[in-house]
């Protein structure tokens, strides 16, 4: 199959491009924490319940050969939220007694250890261990004296010899530990909290996951999601082991204390990208939301900017961008609400924040239902900057499901654009309708490919496919032809989660209920991107400002839906192509993806352009569209690049089928590429 793509270089836009439009999202959803921080341990603070009839918190296990010893769940230390754990070791067993669990730990590394204890008189000390479950060999080690029979912090380095991916981290009174002789008020350990952190983590962040991170250029990092409608953020500030345990009112489980605000501010910092935060409009109120922009950007003379210099941050963070609501029209959001009600919150909130702070940017959130936009425009759309969209488009728009032949699947799966599109346009369509709101922008603050049905899964996980990368790809691109208007994107999610969060790490896979449990594969340390990462790389890393026009011939493919849908699928274009200029013209980028399941031999033709010199063309693409990065091979699908003569483009080069790539076309003279 022959395609023809002319670019016309001399008509570059009058509009920018967006850095923010490459950003990313973090949210507090089943194990996208867990994945990200660094802590190798669960329940650190003893937060879950017993889940045997010993009294021990959830992922803890006793550690004992007394008969005699017993375990109980308390209150926890002053000011500190979950439980203590009681152990209490009778005299006459002459043995060692306290918890332990499983975890995967690197190596080798010396890892902070943090416990909060207190003791009966006579204990003097414990042991922090961490062995190799299956050999029983001691990885390392630290004696932690006991100096108070009141409650204490303790602090200790553990060193780690070796990486063990089946380890045992264990807190005992040892056997050898002298014994008493009476059993009134005496042989009793409470531990009130207990944490691994390695030396090697930025910010309690994974470094592997930073280092990832900061490779994806991202522009902007959310923190946001279904969880943010029940948060409140003075819960997430000031000492951590102060901070209450939350329970996950969206997801289930427990909130991560250790990453609130200050936190997520650091780790945009380290990455050099702007903050968006979205405030609770659910549970939440605008007085709350204010005093957040308070805390955040508030001089040392306001009431919360103090409260953030006593937590140790004097200067103002000076965040931008705030969201109002998150799927506010969705049955599973907290706070939902009609389309009315909530425009109607929305211009309180909107209020009461920029009292705040004027300066402040607001989106509010939007809907592919236009009649809700219509409705939160009309009313408040003088109130705000950006209206949101949430774009999983998913098979059963096409109502398919797993039954369909895959063929026909991954032609829907890269067919998603065309809804893209079509949302994008009617929703233009619709800011525009009126001009006290026409100032107003789009950001989809979500998107992915979504598996049908998309809470079980029972096979290969769609999102993370080669597939999944030409569909997010195109997505792309239809966002960059329409960067005017769309001005940030926020792929979902960062790590982990619920979908496909684009860095990996370990061996989940996208469904948290349904999946193998963690540490199957015997490889839970390994750290890697799908080919949907290599994609936001690779995009998030071009010298792009303006777009250019371009014409395009190709062949079609079409898609059997299952059901009437409002767009043509019967000969949609192979070829998916967006061509971008730096700003001077001197290098041109064209964003090709081949979305058939056939090779496109492409020439190109440039128009208005100096004699191009140097042409690199990066590729991403694999032997099959179902091809996936795993734990087992998580460099299968990868990013390569090349020197490709122009010479080859003019008389057509060809591109793999199910492929995404950016051609990189750089003028001899760099003093300016246009004519």
């Amino acid at each position: 199959m022959n395609a023809k793509i002319k670019i016309d270089c001399g008509k570059p836009s009058e509009h920018t491009v967006n850095p923010y439009l490459f950003g990313h999202f973090v949210e507090d959803i089943r194990d996208h924490m867990e994945a990200m921080l660094a802590f190798p341990l669960k329940d650190m603070d003893f937060e879950s319940e017993a889940e045997t009839k010993t009294e021990i918190s959830g992922s803890w296990t006793a550690f004992t050969n007394g008969r005699n010893t017993r375990y109980a769940l308390e209150a926890p230390a002053p000011r500190h939220s979950g439980r203590a754990q009681r152990v209490r070791v009778l005299s006459d067993d002459e043995a060692y007694a306290g918890v332990a669990q499983k975890a995967a730990l690197k190596g080798p590394i010396a890892y902070k250890v943090r416990l909060v204890a207190r003791a009966s008189v006579e204990l003097r000390y414990v042991i922090v261990e961490a062995v190799d479950r299956l050999s029983e060999q001691s990885l390392g080690q630290v004696r932690i004296d006991l100096t108070s029979h009141n409650w204490l912090e303790y602090e200790a380095m553990l060193p780690v010899s070796r990486a063990c991916v089946d380890a045992e981290v264990r807190i005992y009174v040892p056997a050898e530990h002298p014994r008493w002789i009476d059993h009134v008020s005496t042989g009793m350990l409470w531990i009130d909290h207990l944490s691994l952190l390695p030396e090697d983590n930025v910010g309690l962040v994974k470094r592997e996951v930073v280092d990832m991170t900061r490779d994806l250029n991202a522009g902007m990092m959310r923190l946001a999601g279904n969880y943010i409608s029940a948060y409140h953020w003075e819960h997430g500030v000031g000492p951590d082991l102060e901070r209450p345990v939350m329970y996950n009112e969206a997801w289930g489980g427990w909130t991560s204390k250790y990453f609130g605000t200050d936190e997520f501010i650091r780790f945009c910092r380290e990455l050099q990208v702007e903050p968006l935060i979205c405030v609770n409009d659910g549970s939440g109120t605008p007085e709350e939301a204010a005093q957040w922009i308070e805390y955040c950007n508030g001089g040392i003379d306001t009431p919360m900017g103090a409260r953030r210099a006593a937590n140790g941050y004097p200067e103002p963070y000076n965040v931008r961008y705030w969201e109002i609501g998150n799927e506010v029209w969705g049955q599973w959001q907290v706070g939902t609400c009609t389309a009315d009600r909530f425009a109607e919150r929305c211009i309180s909130f909107a209020q009461a924040m920029k009292a705040a702070d004027p300066s402040i940017i607001l989106l509010a959130c939007g809907h592919t239902n236009q009649e809700w936009n219509r409705t939160v425009l009309d009313i408040a759309g003088e109130h705000f900057d950006y209206l949101t969209l949430h774009l999983y488009h998913g098979y059963g728009r096409f109502g398919m499901n797993r039954e369909t032949p895959s063929e026909e699947r991954y032609k829907a799966m890269a067919a998603y654009s065309e809804w893209t599109r079509q949302d994008i346009h009617e929703t233009m369509a619709r800011i525009l309708a009126n001009p006290k709101h026409a100032h107003v922008k789009i950001a989809i603050t979500e998107y992915n490919t979504m598996y049908y049905p998309n809470t079980v899964r029972k096979g290969l996980p769609d999102e993370h496919t080669l597939g999944a990368a030409v569909a997010n790809a195109a997505n792309l691109n239809e966002m960059l032809r329409c960067s005017d208007i769309v001005q940030i994107g926020s792929f979902s999610d960062l790590v982990n989660g619920w979908l496909g969060g684009c860095i990996r790490v370990g061996d989940y896979y996208a469904d948290q209920y349904c999946g193998k449990v963690s540490g199957w594969s015997g490889l839970p340390l390994t750290v890697y991107g799908t080919p949907t990462y290599e994609v936001m790389k690779l995009y998030a890393n071009r010298d792009i400002r303006r777009m250019l026009p371009i014409e395009t011939e190709c062949g079609s493919f079409s898609v059997q839906a299952n059901k009437p849908t409002p767009i043509g699928l019967d000969a949609l274009p192979d070829l998916d192509v967006a061509a971008c200029a730096n700003e001077d013209g001197s290098v041109v980028t064209v964003f090709i993806v081949n979305r058939s399941l056939r090779e496109v031999k492409t020439e190109l033709n440039l128009e208005a352009f100096q004699t191009p010199g140097e042409t690199i063309l990066h590729e991403i693409t694999g032997n099959s569209a179902d091809d996936i990065n795993s734990v087992f091979a998580p460099n299968l699908i990868g990013c390569t690049s090349r020197i490709v003569p122009i010479a080859d483009w003019q008389k057509g080069y060809a591109l793999r089928p199910s492929s995404i790539y950016a051609l990189e076309i750089k003028a001899k003279h760099e003093t300016g590429g246009r004519a």
